[in-house]
């Protein structure tokens, strides 16, 4: 953790591409609440083969019209390199200077896997097509890519995206510390030296949290899972706890020096918003601890 503790810490918030007007005015007011901690950005994610690319666009560009720094996710599984170099140019016209490259998955049906198939060549693209102008985020997975043949695979694998110009990571969302900090010391060992930003996933739904980790191979403790299948449908238990366990997790993460966390919302403000408060983080971050 020696070489994290180095970087300056940022916080950021994670949206999705609202479907409905009445999911964009809920966003409206999500966003103006989590403004009120002048974040050091939002990021808004990008479905998979791009399946919302149009309505990330237009997310990434309102939100980064009304004053907070916005860096839209942007994967090639399925896509052309005429098509990301489009969505790159439109992103730097308009004042777009942070980038999320992923793999992105293929969704059922699609056929071609595109140009670039891994996040590395993607990395690779936008920095021989824009330069510098984007900081580069990567996604990092402390316990390891669900796809990944070994856990040596998933490190050697996140090297090359570093070499290929990524300037910094956010990690897939877990509840136990030590993988994470298990995780950049593997990283130090190999010369692997960008901030790693913790990504944090509030529990508020037991049902819902279970569903996207068996997706994304996030793993619940067990003891977590026994303590909120306790709960049942007591969802204001459900809510405390959670709190409580993610607020206290993220206090040993900040701690140890990780530089500092990137909160999965699922356009909702309140449970973020909430361990921010438990944390004292107050109203701006942007200066070095």
């Amino acid at each position: 953790m020696e070489t994290q503790k180095q970087f300056r810490r940022r916080f950021s918030f994670e949206f999705f591409p609202p479907k409905t007007d009445r999911g964009w005015e809920k966003l409206q007011g999500v966003r103006n609440t989590l403004a009120g901690v002048d974040p050091d950005f939002f990021s808004v994610t990008f479905g998979a083969g791009g399946s919302t690319r149009d309505r990330t666009v237009q997310t990434v560009l309102d939100l980064h019209k009304r004053g907070v720094s916005t860096a839209p996710h942007l994967s090639c599984v399925g896509a052309s390199r005429g098509s990301i170099a489009e969505l790159l140019d439109v992103y730097r016209d308009n004042g777009i200077n942070r980038i999320v490259a992923l793999r992105g998955d293929m969704p059922s049906g699609m056929g071609a896997a595109g140009e670039l198939r891994h996040a590395n060549e993607l990395v690779s693209f936008i920095r021989e097509h824009s330069g510098d102008t984007f900081n580069i985020e990567v996604a990092a997975y402390p316990e390891f890519h669900p796809q990944a043949r070994t856990a040596e695979d998933d490190l050697k694998n996140f090297a090359r995206k570093v070499e290929a110009g990524a300037n910094s990571a956010i990690t897939q969302y877990f509840f136990n510390a030590d993988s994470y900090f298990y995780f950049i010391d593997r990283l130090e060992r190999m010369g692997v030296t960008i901030p790693v930003v913790p990504g944090i996933m509030p529990i508020v739904n037991f049902s819902n949290l279970t569903r996207f980790s068996d997706m994304c191979g996030a793993e619940i403790p067990r003891w977590i899972r026994k303590q909120l299948e306790a709960y049942g449908d007591d969802s204001d238990s459900i809510r405390q706890f959670g709190e409580e366990m993610v607020t206290g997790m993220c206090e040993k993460l900040l701690a140890a020096g990780a530089p500092g966390l990137h909160f999965y919302t699922l356009n909702q403000a309140e449970p973020s918003l909430s361990i921010w408060k438990n944390l004292g983080l107050g109203e701006r971050q942007k200066i070095a601890f």
